[in-house]
C-alpha cells in the first residue's frame, strides 16, 4: 500500500500553562457523524502530559472546526499512578458511552517513570470525562513486572480485544537507562477486567530493536492489519536512522502476526515537521480511503500530520 501525505494539521501554540509544548498521540473518534474528534496529549511548564482535543471535518481533517482550551481529566492525586501525566490511547463506544483508555505516568527513582493504563468513562458523547477509578486497570502483574502503555481496543462478537504495550526490560546503554516495549494481547468481557496471558502480538525483529509501540488495528475483509511505531534500542532520540519508522503486520486470528515493514508504505521526509522520525499511528476508515494520523519529529513536538491510503 502507499500512504499519501497531506501534511501537518494542528499543534498547540502555548497559550495556557497546560499546553506548552507537544500534540503528541493523536487518537481519533469517527464517532460524531459529520466531524472527527482527535484526543491528543500535550504538556504543561512542568513537562506533565494533559489530554485535550480538537474537532476536525469528517474526511476532510486539516479543515479544524474547534479546539477545546482545558484538559478532559486532571493530574491525579499525589501517589496515584497517574499524578504525573495523562497521555490518551485508546477510545471505544458501548451502551452510550465512551470509554477514553489512557496512559498514567508516575515518576521512580531508580528508573525514569512507570506508566500503566487507566480509563475514564463519558456518559454525555464526551461532553465530559470522570475517571473509572483512582487506580488502573491494566497494573503489574506477576508475569508483565514492568511497565504497560500504548493500547488499541476494539470490540468483536462481545469480547473486548486489545493490543498494548509491554516494557520487558530496561536497560543502561552508554549511562543512559533505556525501556524495552513490545506489543502483546488480552481480551475482556467488559472493558475492564482483563486476561493477560502474556501473549506476544509483535516481537522485536532482533537485537538491535528496542522499542514497538502504537498499535492501530482495521479489519478488512476477514484479515487484521495492524500499523504501529519502532524503533532501534539506542540514540533513537538525536539520530535520525534510529528514530521510530512505522511498521505494518498481518494476522488472520489477531493473535498471531506476520510482520511486513516492507509493505508500511510511509517513511520520513526528506525535510520538514517529519523528516526525523514518523511516530504513533492511528488509522480509520472513511469512504473508501484510510486516513493515518501520526507524530512526527520529537515525538510530538513537531505536532500531527495525517495521509490518506486507497
Amino acid at each position: 500500500m502507499t500512504w499519501v501525505k497531506q501534511g501537518l494539521i494542528f499543534n498547540v501554540n502555548g497559550e495556557h500553562d497546560w499546553n506548552k509544548s507537544h500534540a503528541q498521540l493523536p487518537i481519533v473518534d469517527v464517532n460524531y457523524g459529520d466531524k472527527w474528534r482527535i484526543y491528543y496529549a500535550t504538556r504543561n511548564n512542568l513537562n506533565q502530559s494533559n489530554i485535550s482535543y480538537f474537532e476536525v471535518v469528517a474526511g476532510e481533517p486539516s479543515k479544524i472546526l474547534y479546539v477545546h482550551h482545558s484538559p478532559i481529566l486532571t493530574l491525579g492525586q499525589l501517589g496515584t499512578f497517574d499524578e504525573s501525566g495523562l497521555m490518551p490511547v485508546s477510545v471505544v463506544d458501548f451502551k452510550n458511552k465512551k470509554y477514553l483508555y489512557y496512559v498514567g505516568w508516575s515518576l521512580k527513582k531508580t528508573v525514569p517513570y512507570h506508566n500503566t493504563i487507566g480509563l475514564a468513562l463519558s456518559s454525555d458523547n464526551g461532553k465530559s470525562f470522570e475517571k473509572y477509578g483512582e487506580g488502573p486497570i491494566f497494573d503489574l502483574t506477576p508475569f508483565e513486572p514492568y511497565s504497560n502503555g500504548t493500547i488499541n481496543i476494539i470490540i468483536e462478537n462481545g469480547v473486548w480485544k486489545a493490543w498494548y504495550q509491554s516494557i520487558t526490560k530496561w536497560e543502561k546503554i552508554d549511562n543512559r537507562l533505556e525501556p524495552f516495549y513490545h506489543i502483546k494481547y488480552a481480551e475482556s468481557p467488559n472493558g475492564i477486567v482483563w486476561e493477560r496471558k502474556g501473549i506476544v502480538a509483535i516481537d522485536y525483529k532482533d537485537k538491535n530493536e528496542g522499542g514497538i509501540v502504537s498499535a492501530s488495528i482495521l479489519k478488512e475483509e476477514g484479515l487484521y492489519k495492524m500499523w504501529y511505531a519502532y524503533r532501534k534500542a539506542s540514540y533513537y532520540r538525536e539520530n535520525r536512522d534510529s528514530s521510530y519508522r512505522i511498521g505494518y503486520a498481518e494476522s488472520k486470528d489477531g493473535i498471531i502476526w506476520k510482520r511486513k515493514d516492507q509493505l508500511a508504505g510511509i517513511d520520513v521526509s526528506n525535510e520538514g515537521w517529519d523528516s526525523e522520525m514518523i511516530t504513533y499511528p492511528n488509522v480509520c476508515k472513511f469512504k473508501g480511503l484510510r486516513f493515518m494520523f501520526y507524530n512526527g519529529n520529537g515525538f510530538g513536538s513537531s505536532g500531527i500530520g495525517y495521509a490518506i491510503s486507497k
